[in-house]
């Protein structure tokens, strides 16, 4: 009876902060939108999308509409969208390689993922058949494939790991430099090096739909994989001792994150730390139950990068900073954080 309880009570804390979660995730995001070199009233953000899905049909300035929906909207969805699938993708990492320090950027992925991208954007390859998620992609396979070489693959060893996604880093953004170096006009190399620190300023309501689509897509296989996930926490003997089979499980995670990291990068250009820093607030919380981490993490990281964006755009307005500048002050001190506390073990 007491364990029935439990369960019960548990299971209302968990729906609960769910659904606060996802509450305030529509306020950062009606806030996201609100803000900016035209101040727009909260109320009137939900106004101008009620009037656009037909819930509502009340008098607004056109000029609000078209901002709220023609620009900011999207931007802020992205936002989100992109924040969701970079904590998935470092609550996945940091399972599947044991590592408390794995996520895209630290392994050196969202850099492949930019290699890719500025491959098919400066030097044209693949033009009409490759689109720029796709060279994307290729990258973050690349790097993949190239730290697990390094670490030779979980039996590296967490430091090996970290040491190889440091030379990846360093790999795929020395070749990034020399094609922009050599193939970019200069106001074409202005700006991709503004992108590659994360941005959302381009993005409109095609992206949005192709990484809403992905992210649903990454996300609903990382919960059919869970359990897992739970098992590889303890290692790969254990994940094959309850009937897992390892290698193709690996595959197809490694293969979710590398699409899920490629298709933010094409978007919004390297943004780190996030992957790093929402799974371990998140399991601090809820524990290390995959199938209530990852949903977790998406909410969190989610309301965490829109933050950022709003950061990005008011600290030094009216100018703005890269996103990715902003996840990195938040990020790096937790890093540093992690490393003493691993340390001290």
């Amino acid at each position: 009876m007491t364990s029935a309880v439990h369960s019960t009570r548990q299971g209302v804390i968990l729906t609960t902060s769910c659904v606060l979660s996802v509450l305030l995730l529509v306020l950062v995001i009606a806030f996201g939108v609100s803000v900016g070199e035209l101040s727009i009233p909260m109320a009137s953000v939900f106004q101008a999308i009620g009037n656009k899905t037909g819930l509502t049909h009340v008098p607004l300035s056109r000029i609000y509409e078209s901002v709220i929906w023609d620009f900011r909207l999207s931007r802020a969805l992205v936002a989100a969208c992109c924040g969701a699938g970079l904590a998935i993708c470092g609550a996945v990492l940091q399972s599947l390689l044991k590592n408390a320090l794995a996520e895209p950027y630290v392994l050196g992925v969202s850099a492949g993922a930019s290699t890719g991208a500025v491959s098919v954007v400066v030097l044209g390859i693949g033009t009409g058949s490759i689109s720029l998620s796709m060279g994307a992609f290729a990258g973050a396979f690349a790097a993949f494939a190239f730290v697990t070489f390094l670490s030779n693959g979980a039996r590296g060893g967490n430091d090996r790991t970290i040491l190889a996604g440091v030379a990846a880093s360093q790999l795929f953004n020395a070749i990034t430099a020399y094609t922009i170096s050599t193939s970019a006009s200069a106001q074409q190399a202005r700006d991709v090096m503004f992108w590659l620190l994360g941005s959302f300023s381009g993005v409109r309501w095609p992206e949005f739909q192709l990484v809403l689509v992905i992210i649903m897509l990454g996300l609903a296989v990382c919960l059919y994989y869970s359990r897992a996930l739970d098992a590889f926490t303890f290692g790969d003997d254990a994940a094959a001792s309850l009937g897992i089979s390892v290698p193709k499980v690996r595959l197809i995670l490694f293969t979710t994150t590398a699409l899920i990291t490629a298709t933010i990068v094409s978007m919004a250009g390297s943004i780190g730390f996030v992957g790093l820093v929402v799974p371990h607030v998140m399991r601090f919380f809820f524990g290390p139950l995959h199938r209530i981490l990852l949903i977790a993490s998406a909410l969190a990281g989610a309301i965490l990068m829109v933050l950022a964006d709003i950061a990005s755009r008011l600290l030094i307005a009216p100018q703005s900073l890269p996103v990715g500048v902003v996840t990195a002050l938040v990020g790096v001190p937790f890093f540093a954080i992690i490393i003493y506390r691993s340390r001290s073990q």
